[in-house]
């Protein structure tokens, strides 16, 4: 469990979570270009996934 939540999400400097947001590999052949651009970038977490993390001890 440790180890799965920290390849999945970093914390920021100021506390917040960030994460990717889902089917970005090769799943993006059939999606549209908008669709791609869309799932650019990062995504921060909601507070109630940063506070289960951070309830983990030894996680992150």
């Amino acid at each position: 469990m440790k180890k799965s939540i920290t390849t999945r999400f970093t914390v920021t400097r100021t506390g917040k979570a960030v994460r990717r947001k889902m089917a970005q590999c090769h799943f993006r052949a059939k999606k549209t270009a908008t669709q791609q651009r869309r799932k650019d970038g990062n995504y921060i977490a909601d507070k109630t996934v940063i506070k289960r993390i951070k309830s983990k001890p030894g996680t992150l």
